[in-house]
Protein backbone atom coordinates (compact mmCIF):
# COMPACT_ATOMS: atom_id res chain seq x y z
CA UNK A 1 0.00 0.00 0.00
CA UNK A 2 1.38 3.07 -1.32
CA UNK A 3 0.95 5.88 2.03
CA UNK A 4 2.58 9.20 2.76
CA UNK A 5 5.53 9.55 5.87
CA UNK A 6 7.58 11.96 6.88
CA UNK A 7 10.99 10.13 6.48
CA UNK A 8 12.19 12.89 9.17
CA UNK A 9 10.41 12.11 11.84
CA UNK A 10 10.29 8.49 11.16
CA UNK A 11 15.00 8.71 11.13
CA UNK A 12 14.34 10.96 14.71
CA UNK A 13 11.79 7.59 16.39
CA UNK A 14 14.34 5.29 15.16
CA UNK A 15 12.64 3.49 12.73
CA UNK A 16 14.66 4.02 9.49
CA UNK A 17 18.12 5.09 9.04
CA UNK A 18 19.59 8.29 7.57
CA UNK A 19 20.30 6.51 4.38
CA UNK A 20 16.89 4.31 4.06
CA UNK A 21 15.21 8.00 4.42
CA UNK A 22 17.27 9.23 1.49
CA UNK A 23 16.89 6.31 -0.93
CA UNK A 24 12.54 7.38 0.14
CA UNK A 25 13.08 10.98 -0.54
CA UNK A 26 15.06 10.15 -4.07
CA UNK A 27 12.49 8.02 -5.21
CA UNK A 28 9.82 9.89 -4.80
CA UNK A 29 11.72 13.06 -6.24
CA UNK A 30 12.59 11.13 -9.67
CA UNK A 31 8.88 9.74 -10.00
CA UNK A 32 7.67 13.55 -10.02
CA UNK A 33 10.21 14.85 -12.47
CA UNK A 34 9.99 11.96 -14.42
CA UNK A 35 6.38 12.76 -14.48
CA UNK A 36 6.91 16.50 -15.43
CA UNK A 37 9.46 15.20 -17.98
CA UNK A 38 6.62 12.74 -19.86
CA UNK A 39 4.25 15.59 -19.47
CA UNK A 40 6.15 18.39 -21.12
CA UNK A 41 7.50 16.16 -23.86
CA UNK A 42 3.66 14.26 -24.88
CA UNK A 43 2.28 18.30 -24.54
CA UNK A 44 4.88 19.20 -27.35
CA UNK A 45 4.57 16.10 -29.55
CA UNK A 46 0.60 16.77 -29.95
CA UNK A 47 1.58 20.74 -30.55
CA UNK A 48 4.40 19.67 -32.96
CA UNK A 49 1.74 17.15 -34.57
CA UNK A 50 -1.25 19.84 -34.63
CA UNK A 51 0.61 22.80 -35.99
CA UNK A 52 2.82 20.99 -38.92
CA UNK A 53 -0.42 19.43 -40.00
CA UNK A 54 -2.31 23.01 -40.12
CA UNK A 55 0.81 24.50 -41.60
CA UNK A 56 2.21 22.24 -44.38
CA UNK A 57 -2.18 21.91 -45.36
CA UNK A 58 -1.62 19.22 -48.33
CA UNK A 59 -1.54 15.58 -47.70
CA UNK A 60 1.89 15.31 -49.86
CA UNK A 61 3.64 17.88 -48.03
CA UNK A 62 2.73 16.16 -44.46
CA UNK A 63 3.31 12.70 -45.91
CA UNK A 64 7.11 14.14 -47.12
CA UNK A 65 8.00 15.50 -44.06
CA UNK A 66 6.14 12.86 -41.49
CA UNK A 67 7.49 9.37 -43.32
CA UNK A 68 11.15 10.65 -43.25
CA UNK A 69 10.74 12.03 -39.17
CA UNK A 70 9.35 8.43 -38.36
CA UNK A 71 12.38 6.44 -40.25
CA UNK A 72 14.86 8.90 -38.23
CA UNK A 73 13.27 8.44 -35.03
CA UNK A 74 13.41 4.58 -35.17
CA UNK A 75 16.97 4.85 -36.54
CA UNK A 76 17.66 6.97 -33.58
CA UNK A 77 16.08 4.67 -31.15
CA UNK A 78 17.56 1.54 -32.94
CA UNK A 79 21.02 2.89 -33.49
CA UNK A 80 21.52 5.67 -31.02
CA UNK A 81 22.60 5.32 -27.26
CA UNK A 82 20.02 6.22 -24.26
CA UNK A 83 21.49 10.32 -24.23
CA UNK A 84 19.96 10.95 -27.07
CA UNK A 85 16.64 8.68 -27.24
CA UNK A 86 13.91 11.08 -26.12
CA UNK A 87 14.64 13.46 -29.38
CA UNK A 88 14.16 9.58 -30.93
CA UNK A 89 10.99 9.04 -29.44
CA UNK A 90 9.81 12.60 -30.25
CA UNK A 91 11.09 12.42 -33.95
CA UNK A 92 9.48 8.82 -33.93
CA UNK A 93 5.84 10.05 -32.63
CA UNK A 94 6.10 13.49 -34.41
CA UNK A 95 6.49 11.26 -37.54
CA UNK A 96 3.42 8.36 -36.84
CA UNK A 97 0.87 11.27 -35.46
CA UNK A 98 1.37 13.45 -38.90
CA UNK A 99 0.81 10.29 -40.97
CA UNK A 100 -1.96 8.44 -39.00
CA UNK A 101 -3.77 12.10 -37.87
CA UNK A 102 -3.21 13.68 -41.50
CA UNK A 103 -4.44 10.48 -43.24
CA UNK A 104 -7.49 10.50 -41.19
CA UNK A 105 -8.29 14.32 -41.80
CA UNK A 106 -8.14 14.08 -45.26
CA UNK A 107 -10.35 10.73 -45.41
CA UNK A 108 -12.91 12.46 -43.55
CA UNK A 109 -12.42 15.57 -45.69
CA UNK A 110 -12.28 14.45 -48.97
CA UNK A 111 -13.41 10.84 -49.17
CA UNK A 112 -16.76 10.56 -46.71
CA UNK A 113 -17.77 8.01 -47.17
CA UNK A 114 -14.68 5.91 -47.54
CA UNK A 115 -13.06 7.28 -44.10
CA UNK A 116 -15.28 5.66 -41.51
CA UNK A 117 -14.57 1.76 -42.85
CA UNK A 118 -10.95 2.58 -43.95
CA UNK A 119 -10.35 4.14 -40.22
CA UNK A 120 -12.09 1.18 -38.41
CA UNK A 121 -9.74 -1.22 -40.04
CA UNK A 122 -6.89 1.16 -40.40
CA UNK A 123 -6.80 1.97 -36.55
CA UNK A 124 -7.03 -1.86 -36.11
CA UNK A 125 -4.00 -2.95 -37.83
CA UNK A 126 -1.82 -0.28 -36.86
CA UNK A 127 -3.07 -1.33 -33.06
CA UNK A 128 -2.45 -5.17 -34.02
CA UNK A 129 1.23 -4.08 -35.40
CA UNK A 130 2.64 -2.36 -32.27
CA UNK A 131 0.34 -4.29 -29.65
CA UNK A 132 2.49 -7.36 -31.46
CA UNK A 133 5.88 -5.40 -31.57
CA UNK A 134 4.76 -4.19 -28.06
CA UNK A 135 4.95 -7.50 -26.33
CA UNK A 136 8.16 -8.42 -28.34
CA UNK A 137 10.23 -5.22 -29.28
CA UNK A 138 13.21 -3.84 -27.79
CA UNK A 139 13.03 -1.90 -24.46
CA UNK A 140 13.84 1.33 -26.56
CA UNK A 141 10.75 1.51 -28.56
CA UNK A 142 8.84 0.27 -26.06
CA UNK A 143 7.37 3.95 -25.29
CA UNK A 144 6.78 4.97 -29.44
CA UNK A 145 5.04 1.52 -29.88
CA UNK A 146 2.96 2.44 -26.78
CA UNK A 147 1.85 5.53 -28.17
CA UNK A 148 1.55 4.57 -31.78
CA UNK A 149 -0.65 1.67 -30.46
CA UNK A 150 -3.16 4.85 -28.73
CA UNK A 151 -3.21 6.51 -31.56
CA UNK A 152 -4.78 3.12 -33.89
CA UNK A 153 -7.63 2.91 -31.42
CA UNK A 154 -7.55 6.60 -31.85
CA UNK A 155 -8.39 6.27 -35.38
CA UNK A 156 -10.19 2.92 -34.87
CA UNK A 157 -13.36 4.41 -32.22
CA UNK A 158 -12.91 8.24 -34.17
CA UNK A 159 -13.84 6.21 -37.57
CA UNK A 160 -16.45 4.34 -36.02
CA UNK A 161 -17.86 7.25 -34.30
CA UNK A 162 -17.55 9.31 -38.01
CA UNK A 163 -19.90 5.96 -39.53
CA UNK A 164 -22.65 6.92 -36.64
CA UNK A 165 -22.30 10.30 -37.54
CA UNK A 166 -22.79 10.16 -40.88
CA UNK A 167 -26.03 7.39 -41.14
CA UNK A 168 -27.73 9.53 -38.02
CA UNK A 169 -27.68 6.31 -36.27
CA UNK A 170 -29.41 6.83 -32.74
CA UNK A 171 -30.58 4.64 -29.93
CA UNK A 172 -29.15 1.30 -28.85
CA UNK A 173 -26.36 1.73 -31.23
CA UNK A 174 -25.05 4.68 -29.82
CA UNK A 175 -25.02 3.14 -26.10
CA UNK A 176 -23.21 0.28 -27.54
CA UNK A 177 -20.91 2.32 -28.81
CA UNK A 178 -20.35 4.42 -25.91
CA UNK A 179 -19.53 0.51 -24.24
CA UNK A 180 -17.38 -0.56 -26.30
CA UNK A 181 -15.04 2.44 -26.58
CA UNK A 182 -15.16 1.82 -22.44
CA UNK A 183 -13.82 -1.55 -23.06
CA UNK A 184 -11.54 -0.57 -25.53
CA UNK A 185 -10.05 2.42 -23.80
CA UNK A 186 -9.52 0.33 -20.27
CA UNK A 187 -7.65 -2.07 -22.63
CA UNK A 188 -5.36 -0.02 -23.87
CA UNK A 189 -4.61 1.69 -20.82
CA UNK A 190 -3.71 -2.13 -19.41
CA UNK A 191 -1.61 -2.93 -22.68
CA UNK A 192 0.33 0.21 -22.43
CA UNK A 193 0.24 0.03 -18.92
CA UNK A 194 -0.47 3.98 -18.01
CA UNK A 195 -3.32 4.66 -15.94
CA UNK A 196 -4.21 8.23 -17.44
CA UNK A 197 -5.65 6.30 -20.77
CA UNK A 198 -7.72 4.22 -17.90
CA UNK A 199 -9.01 6.56 -16.32
CA UNK A 200 -10.25 8.27 -20.06
CA UNK A 201 -12.87 5.29 -20.11
CA UNK A 202 -15.03 7.55 -17.85
CA UNK A 203 -15.18 9.75 -20.83
CA UNK A 204 -17.39 7.23 -23.13
CA UNK A 205 -18.77 5.32 -20.03
CA UNK A 206 -20.63 8.23 -18.61
CA UNK A 207 -22.30 9.03 -21.87
CA UNK A 208 -23.86 5.92 -22.05
CA UNK A 209 -27.34 6.73 -21.17
CA UNK A 210 -27.51 9.63 -23.62
CA UNK A 211 -29.10 7.49 -27.05
CA UNK A 212 -29.52 10.56 -29.19
CA UNK A 213 -27.76 10.59 -32.88
CA UNK A 214 -23.98 10.62 -31.96
CA UNK A 215 -22.25 13.94 -32.71
CA UNK A 216 -18.73 15.14 -32.35
CA UNK A 217 -19.67 17.60 -29.69
CA UNK A 218 -18.36 19.92 -26.80
CA UNK A 219 -19.70 17.70 -24.12
CA UNK A 220 -17.45 15.51 -22.14
CA UNK A 221 -19.49 14.60 -19.33
CA UNK A 222 -23.19 14.24 -20.03
CA UNK A 223 -26.03 12.20 -19.22
CA UNK A 224 -30.01 13.17 -19.02
CA UNK A 225 -30.09 11.07 -16.14
CA UNK A 226 -28.74 12.26 -12.57
CA UNK A 227 -29.92 9.25 -10.37
CA UNK A 228 -29.79 6.40 -12.68
CA UNK A 229 -25.92 7.73 -13.86
CA UNK A 230 -24.93 7.70 -10.33
CA UNK A 231 -26.24 3.98 -9.81
CA UNK A 232 -24.50 3.61 -12.90
CA UNK A 233 -21.32 4.55 -11.15
CA UNK A 234 -21.59 3.04 -8.23
CA UNK A 235 -22.01 -0.61 -10.43
CA UNK A 236 -18.24 0.54 -11.80
CA UNK A 237 -16.53 1.21 -8.33
CA UNK A 238 -17.81 -2.35 -7.25
CA UNK A 239 -16.86 -4.19 -9.94
CA UNK A 240 -13.41 -1.93 -9.29
CA UNK A 241 -13.35 -3.10 -6.32
CA UNK A 242 -14.31 -6.68 -6.72
CA UNK A 243 -11.43 -7.04 -9.50
CA UNK A 244 -8.82 -6.00 -6.98
CA UNK A 245 -6.56 -7.69 -5.91
CA UNK A 246 -2.82 -7.36 -3.76
CA UNK A 247 -1.84 -10.29 -5.81
CA UNK A 248 -2.30 -8.38 -8.99
CA UNK A 249 -0.90 -4.81 -8.50
CA UNK A 250 -1.06 -3.96 -12.05
CA UNK A 251 -4.65 -4.35 -12.25
CA UNK A 252 -5.33 -2.99 -8.80
CA UNK A 253 -3.68 -0.05 -10.01
CA UNK A 254 -6.11 0.94 -12.96
CA UNK A 255 -9.15 -0.67 -11.27
CA UNK A 256 -8.70 2.11 -8.40
CA UNK A 257 -8.18 5.09 -10.72
CA UNK A 258 -11.04 3.69 -12.70
CA UNK A 259 -13.25 3.59 -9.61
CA UNK A 260 -11.94 7.40 -8.56
CA UNK A 261 -13.18 8.59 -11.89
CA UNK A 262 -16.33 7.34 -11.29
CA UNK A 263 -16.66 8.69 -7.64
CA UNK A 264 -16.34 12.36 -9.54
CA UNK A 265 -18.68 11.85 -12.21
CA UNK A 266 -21.03 10.14 -9.47
CA UNK A 267 -20.46 13.80 -7.39
CA UNK A 268 -21.21 15.59 -10.90
CA UNK A 269 -24.10 13.94 -11.01
CA UNK A 270 -25.10 14.72 -7.42
CA UNK A 271 -24.48 18.33 -7.59
CA UNK A 272 -26.72 18.83 -10.55
CA UNK A 273 -29.16 16.90 -8.76
CA UNK A 274 -28.46 18.94 -5.81
CA UNK A 275 -29.46 22.05 -7.98
CA UNK A 276 -32.07 21.15 -9.97
CA UNK A 277 -33.72 17.46 -8.65
CA UNK A 278 -34.20 14.57 -11.33
CA UNK A 279 -37.15 12.82 -12.91
CA UNK A 280 -35.73 9.39 -12.85
CA UNK A 281 -36.49 7.39 -15.76
CA UNK A 282 -37.84 10.63 -17.55
CA UNK A 283 -35.85 9.85 -20.92
CA UNK A 284 -35.54 6.20 -20.45
CA UNK A 285 -38.70 4.85 -19.63
CA UNK A 286 -40.71 7.59 -20.35
CA UNK A 287 -42.74 11.02 -17.88
CA UNK A 288 -45.63 9.04 -17.18
CA UNK A 289 -43.84 6.88 -14.52
CA UNK A 290 -40.42 8.69 -13.58
CA UNK A 291 -39.96 9.38 -9.83
CA UNK A 292 -39.36 12.65 -8.78
CA UNK A 293 -36.52 13.35 -6.47
CA UNK A 294 -36.31 17.05 -4.86
CA UNK A 295 -33.07 19.24 -4.68
CA UNK A 296 -33.30 18.89 -0.68
CA UNK A 297 -33.43 15.33 -1.11
CA UNK A 298 -30.20 15.15 -2.86
CA UNK A 299 -28.62 17.63 -1.21
CA UNK A 300 -29.09 15.75 2.23
CA UNK A 301 -28.07 12.00 0.96
CA UNK A 302 -25.17 13.75 -0.72
CA UNK A 303 -24.27 15.08 2.42
CA UNK A 304 -24.38 12.16 4.54
CA UNK A 305 -22.86 10.02 1.66
CA UNK A 306 -19.61 12.08 1.22
CA UNK A 307 -19.48 12.30 4.93
CA UNK A 308 -19.35 8.55 5.19
CA UNK A 309 -16.85 7.92 2.62
CA UNK A 310 -14.49 10.48 3.71
CA UNK A 311 -14.08 9.17 6.66
CA UNK A 312 -14.05 5.31 5.31
CA UNK A 313 -11.31 6.65 3.08
CA UNK A 314 -9.45 8.46 5.70
CA UNK A 315 -9.05 5.13 7.74
CA UNK A 316 -7.81 2.94 4.87
CA UNK A 317 -5.73 5.48 3.66
CA UNK A 318 -7.45 5.77 0.34
CA UNK A 319 -5.70 9.32 -0.60
CA UNK A 320 -7.38 9.76 -3.82
CA UNK A 321 -10.63 8.86 -2.95
CA UNK A 322 -9.96 11.10 0.35
CA UNK A 323 -9.14 14.43 -1.58
CA UNK A 324 -11.92 14.01 -4.15
CA UNK A 325 -14.34 13.35 -1.47
CA UNK A 326 -13.43 16.63 0.30
CA UNK A 327 -13.59 18.56 -2.56
CA UNK A 328 -16.65 17.87 -3.50
CA UNK A 329 -17.94 18.33 0.48
CA UNK A 330 -16.22 22.16 -0.35
CA UNK A 331 -17.80 22.46 -3.60
CA UNK A 332 -21.53 20.73 -2.05
CA UNK A 333 -21.19 23.52 0.93
CA UNK A 334 -19.88 26.51 -0.96
CA UNK A 335 -23.30 25.20 -3.63
CA UNK A 336 -25.77 25.00 -0.69
CA UNK A 337 -24.55 28.12 0.71
CA UNK A 338 -25.21 30.85 -2.59
CA UNK A 339 -27.86 28.59 -3.91
CA UNK A 340 -30.28 26.74 -1.51
CA UNK A 341 -29.91 28.40 2.14
CA UNK A 342 -28.29 31.78 1.52
CA UNK A 343 -31.46 33.26 2.85
CA UNK A 344 -31.99 30.74 5.92
CA UNK A 345 -29.63 31.43 8.22
CA UNK A 346 -31.22 28.93 10.63
CA UNK A 347 -30.08 26.18 8.28
CA UNK A 348 -26.34 26.79 8.85
CA UNK A 349 -27.47 26.93 12.77
CA UNK A 350 -28.19 23.54 12.68
CA UNK A 351 -25.73 22.28 10.41
CA UNK A 352 -22.69 23.75 12.32
CA UNK A 353 -24.18 22.38 15.93
CA UNK A 354 -24.81 18.88 14.27
CA UNK A 355 -21.65 18.96 13.07
CA UNK A 356 -20.33 19.06 16.86
CA UNK A 357 -21.50 15.84 17.81
CA UNK A 358 -21.36 14.22 14.33
CA UNK A 359 -17.09 14.61 14.53
CA UNK A 360 -16.98 13.52 18.08
CA UNK A 361 -18.79 10.37 16.89
CA UNK A 362 -16.14 9.69 14.21
CA UNK A 363 -13.40 10.65 16.26
CA UNK A 364 -14.63 7.72 19.15
CA UNK A 365 -15.75 5.28 16.18
CA UNK A 366 -12.04 5.54 14.76
CA UNK A 367 -10.26 5.07 17.79
CA UNK A 368 -12.67 1.67 18.17
CA UNK A 369 -11.77 0.70 15.24
CA UNK A 370 -7.81 0.94 15.70
CA UNK A 371 -8.22 -0.73 18.99
CA UNK A 372 -9.95 -3.52 17.18
CA UNK A 373 -7.12 -3.59 14.49
CA UNK A 374 -4.66 -3.94 17.68
CA UNK A 375 -6.45 -6.82 19.10
CA UNK A 376 -6.66 -8.56 15.72
CA UNK A 377 -2.83 -8.25 15.31
CA UNK A 378 -1.76 -9.22 18.78
CA UNK A 379 -2.79 -12.97 18.19
CA UNK A 380 -0.82 -13.06 15.29
CA UNK A 381 1.58 -11.48 16.51
CA UNK A 382 2.03 -14.12 19.73
CA UNK A 383 1.79 -16.57 17.19
CA UNK A 384 5.08 -15.63 15.73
Amino acid sequence: MRAIADTERLVEDGIITSKQAMKIETSSREAIVYLAINTILCAGIIAAISGLIAWLGTPLSVGIFGLPALVLGVLILGYGNAMYRMFGNASALIGAGMLIAGASLELMDEYGNLAGPAMVFGGLFITAATFWYLRIGHQAIRFVSGVILLMGLTAHLVGIAFVLKNNEISGALISLFFLYSTAVIIGAGLMTDVRLVTALAIVPFAQVLDTGTFYFGAYVFYSPESTLSIIQMILLIAVCAWISSPRLERRTRHARILANMAFIIANLCALVGSLRGDFVGETVWGPEISLYLSEGIYSVVWAVALLLIIFWAANNAQRGLFNAAITFGGIHAYTQFFVSFWDAPLAYVIGGFAAVPLAWSMWRLNHWMVGRSYQNAEPHNNQK
